[in-house]
């Protein structure tokens, strides 16, 4: 996480957290290895938003979910977040996901 909105409800009253997401590793294309660093909108809604509120700024966390346009209007991508993974100051990672 790289950046956090401040947790907001929708009109119905569901969580919705905004951000961030930084992502950096190597990757092997056409048999070389190649740098890959990224940063991504990240929307998290219900439980989902609460998990991603209490990520840390600046640690590491594996975020699993789908990718989306922004709007109707933008097509620009944001990944929605179904599970997250806390990697850093837990020994064996804290899985949290989505129910159903």
């Amino acid at each position: 996480m790289v950046e956090r909105k401040a947790l907001r409800y929708t009109p119905a009253g569901v969580q919705v957290s905004e951000g961030r997401l930084q992502h950096s590793s190597t990757q092997t294309e056409g048999g070389a290895e190649r740098l890959v660093e990224i940063e991504i909108a990240v929307v998290a809604l219900g439980e989902s938003a609460r998990w991603l509120q209490a990520a840390p700024l600046g640690g590491s966390v594996k975020v699993t979910g789908f990718l989306a346009a922004r709007s109707r209007n933008s097509k620009t991508p944001v990944l929605h977040v179904n599970t997250l993974e806390y990697l850093e100051g837990n020994e064996n990672g804290s899985i949290l996901q989505e129910e159903g």
